[in-house]
């Protein structure tokens, strides 16, 4: 197997100019997604039996809270490609999906309180799967605290990136929370080997929504990985020749 693709990724300068160039076209597809969802999900799906109209609010709940876990999850294999690479483009990924993963499971906590008041009729209980997510926002507040408070930037990915895929081990007990202990929380729709417990008027907004919510990570995250490498970078003679452009 040809893995050059792998390592050109460890390129500072290829992922930059790669990055510019897609850009543009991951927002394009990423707005098309979103509206195509919110439009379908918010306005044209029918409302649920049992909750009605509130149940909408499932098309950003539910694609937020899967991608606070998804980022998570490219945050810790970043890491490691890094420690075992040693390929600091790793290190820089990992770094930027610390915002993004925090803000992710930040409206995932927001929107979940806003449908567990009129649902379970209070905002927040210590629930597992509500506390489990709490602690990855803390897991990823921690990650972007630990790399800015150690000065060495290389001492610093390295102690990063192990708080990382430490962390790591908080993604299935937010996965199965529902599974191992009594909880508030309704089991999963979507990832179940048989059919979906969701109606098909239901499931493809929520897939649209769900591969929307992904194309707006990879949207935000290259903007983040570029900057990140530009300050990283900024010494080398190719920085200096896009800054002078």
């Amino acid at each position: 197997m040809n893995w050059s693709w792998f390592f050109k990724l460890g390129s500072p300068k290829w992922f930059y100019q790669m990055a510019g160039r897609w850009q543009p076209w991951i927002w394009a597809l990423t707005f098309i997604g979103l509206a195509t969802g919110c439009v379908w999900g918010l306005a044209i799906a029918p409302a649920d039996y049992y909750q009605g109209d509130l149940q909408r609010i499932m098309y950003i709940h539910v694609p937020a809270a899967y991608l606070s876990m998804f980022v998570y999850v490219v945050m810790a294999v970043a890491g490691a490609i890094g420690i075992i690479w040693r390929m600091k483009m790793a290190y820089y990924v990992s770094m930027s999906c610390s915002p993004i993963g925090a803000a992710f499971t930040f409206l995932a906590l927001v929107t979940g309180s806003l449908w567990g008041k009129p649902t379970w009729g209070t905002y927040w209980v210590f629930d597992a799967r509500l506390t489990s997510e709490l602690i990855l926002l803390f897991l990823y507040l921690g990650h972007m605290a630990l790399f800015n408070a150690i000065e060495d930037r290389k001492n610093a990915d390295r102690a990063a990136a192990v708080l990382a895929i430490v962390g790591i081990v908080n993604i299935p007990i937010i996965h199965f929370s529902v599974e191992w202990w009594n909880s508030l929380h309704q089991p999963a729709s979507l990832s179940k080997l048989e059919k979906p417990s969701i109606d098909q008027s239901m499931l493809w907004p929520l897939l649209i929504m769900i591969v929307s919510f992904k194309l707006l990570f990879v949207s935000l995250l290259f903007p983040y990985v570029r900057n990140h490498t530009l300050w990283r970078e900024k010494d080398s003679q190719w920085v200096q020749q896009e800054v002078e452009q």
